[in-house]
């Protein structure tokens, strides 16, 4: 009889440890719904943020594009005003092209080879200063330019370029 009531006993030990496993088997559960519904409403609230923000985005980029249509209309103005800058432009361009021609003559005629002394006479390098001075210290004359008939009409202004009457016409 003894063995029956100790079997009686761990049966009943058995039983209750195992209600007392399922009892927090069940908090455990319960509580891991709860932290998942907590999670779900804070996805929900931020699933709605992000809606709220991309309607503002959508409102911005159609703002943007009336903006940008009304601007369209004003292309052709600045098609005459572009053309008007380019018209300068060129009137620049061609500027710049006299002067480079100009400054490549000066450059020509600074660069042609100074008269080489006789060999047989000796000199230093300060007698050779003395008897051919180096020909950039020497300014253009205005005799020494010659208008050439190409004039230019510029903001009103008329205007000649001259080039050097040593030069070949090139």
């Amino acid at each position: 009889m003894i063995k029956k009531s100790v079997d009686k006993n761990k049966s009943r030990i058995k039983k209750v440890s195992k209600e007392k496993k399922n009892k927090e088997l069940e908090k455990v559960l319960i509580d891991n719904f709860v932290s998942l519904q907590k999670v779900m409403v804070n996805l929900s609230v931020k699933f709605d943020d992000l809606t709220n923000q991309i309607s503002k985005l959508l409102e911005l980029f159609e703002t943007s594009a009336k903006v940008l249509a009304e601007k369209d209309f004003d292309v052709e103005k600045n098609n005459k005003e572009n053309a008007k800058i380019l018209e300068r432009l060129e009137t620049v361009l061609e500027q710049n092209r006299t002067i480079a021609r100009g400054l490549t003559l000066m450059h020509d005629k600074m660069n042609e080879p100074a008269p080489t002394p006789p060999a047989n006479q000796g000199y230093f390098p300060s007698q050779l200063n003395q008897r051919y001075p180096q020909q950039q210290s020497q300014a253009p004359q205005p005799s020494m330019f010659k208008p050439i008939q190409k004039t230019s009409m510029i903001g009103g202004v008329t205007e000649e370029y001259h080039k050097p009457i040593s030069s070949n016409g090139h």
